[in-house]
C-alpha cells in the first residue's frame, strides 16, 4: 500500500472533534490538539512494550512482543496521517521530504548529533 492511499483510507475512519483550539490555517479551522495527543499516547504505548520487554523478558523480543508492538505502531501511523491531514500535508510528501535531509546528512557526514538543522 502507497502511504496517500493509506492516509485517504485511514481519514474515512476519522472520528474526532474537529473543533478543538484557536488553531487556522490562515483561514479553515484545523484540528491539532487531538491527533497530537493521540500520537504521543500511541508512541507512549510502543514505549511501554519495549520497557516491558525489557524488564519482563531480559530484552528478548518474540513473536507476540512483535504483533503487540505492531498493532501500537499502526496507530502512530493514524495519528501521524490525521496530524498530516489537517496540515494539508501528504505522507508521501512528508516520507520524501525526511529522506532528503536524512541523506544530505548523511552526505555531509553530520546524521550523528544534534540539532534539526544540520
Amino acid at each position: 500500500m502507497e502511504f496517500d492511499e493509506y492516509q485517504a483510507k485511514a481519514r474515512q475512519t476519522a472520528a474526532y472533534p474537529k473543533d478543538d483550539g484557536n488553531f487556522s490555517d490562515g483561514g479553515e479551522a484545523v484540528a491539532l490538539t487531538y491527533p497530537t495527543m493521540g500520537l504521543v499516547g500511541e508512541a507512549g504505548e510502543v514505549a511501554e512494550k519495549v520497557k516491558k520487554i525489557y524488564r519482563d523478558h531480559g530484552g528478548v523480543v518474540n513473536d507476540t512482543h512483535k504483533e503487540d508492538i505492531k498493532k501500537e505502531l499502526g496507530d502512530v501511523l493514524w495519528y501521524v496521517a490525521q496530524l498530516a491531514h489537517e496540515l494539508g500535508l501528504s505522507l508521501s510528501e512528508i516520507a520524501e521530504h525526511n529522506l532528503e535531509k536524512l541523506f544530505s546528512r548523511k552526505d555531509r557526514g553530520v546524521l550523528g548529533g544534534s540539532g534539526d538543522n544540520r
